[in-house]
């Protein structure tokens, strides 16, 4: 019975996150980024996700710290609205992103979010491996400067200090809450396999390695565009 509430909040966060997205196209948006309202409007959508769940995991682990310790079994109710409310959010922009932009541009995030919402549905459904969950919403931390870096590029801000800044902000919280924070979970579902149905430990540890190695190639693209690109150009111009 406890479980049945998941279902409910995916719906309403579902709901919400389309009443979000709908609302933005009352707003201004930059000149620059009129030339694709849509995807101004879906990274404005995904930063506001990105805000409320960064903020939330962090919390959950600060009001019940025995989560922590237990990332199988323990977990409370806020907890467990977190990955619901995620879940909500990645079939949004699933379904956002295969209405309104073609496949060969958005299939890495598409296949992105079909793994993020298989693995937290089972969580959700099993009322077990919430905390595991919230560990890997750590890094909507990151997420924040990611889409602010998109935001302030669609607005022709990259010259900006305020682009520099965040750059450096944005790699900065890349390594500690993507790359070591799915460092730690791999780590973790290594030495916890024997307790973990193999069904489970098959998925997690998929879900994972393919995790890690996104991240890693998107590391690399955000590197070379604001370090490493930008330095040549310099170099150039002096």
């Amino acid at each position: 019975m406890e479980c049945n509430p998941g279902v409910f909040i995916v719906g309403l966060s579902f709901g919400g996150f389309k009443l979000i997205n709908r609302g933005l196209e009352y707003l201004p948006a930059p000149e620059s980024a009129l030339r694709n309202t849509w995807k101004w409007r879906n990274i404005c959508t995904s930063m506001v996700h990105s805000v409320m769940t960064g903020i939330w995991a962090v919390l959950c682990f600060y009001m019940h710290p025995q989560m922590a310790e237990d990332l199988i079994d323990t977990h409370s109710p806020s907890s467990h609205g977190l990955v619901s409310f995620s879940i909500g959010y990645f079939i949004h922009d699933f379904t956002d992103m295969l209405w309104n932009q073609k496949l060969q541009n958005s299939w890495e995030l598409l296949f992105h979010h079909a793994v993020v919402i298989t693995c937290f549905g089972i969580a959700v459904s099993l009322c077990s491996y919430i905390g595991f969950a919230v560990v890997a919403l750590l890094v909507e931390i990151n997420s924040i400067f990611l889409h602010l870096r998109q935001i302030l590029l669609m607005a022709n801000m990259r010259k900006t200090t305020c682009f520099r800044v965040n750059s450096i902000i944005n790699l900065g919280t890349y390594v500690i809450f993507r790359i070591s924070t799915l460092a730690w979970m791999t780590r973790w579902l290594v030495l916890n396999r024997d307790n973990i149905p193999l069904v489970t430990y098959s998925v997690g540890s998929v879900g994972m390695a393919i995790m890690t190695l996104m991240n890693i190639v998107l590391f690399y693209r955000l590197l070379r565009s604001d370090f490493l690109n930008s330095s040549r150009e310099m170099k150039k111009e002096k």
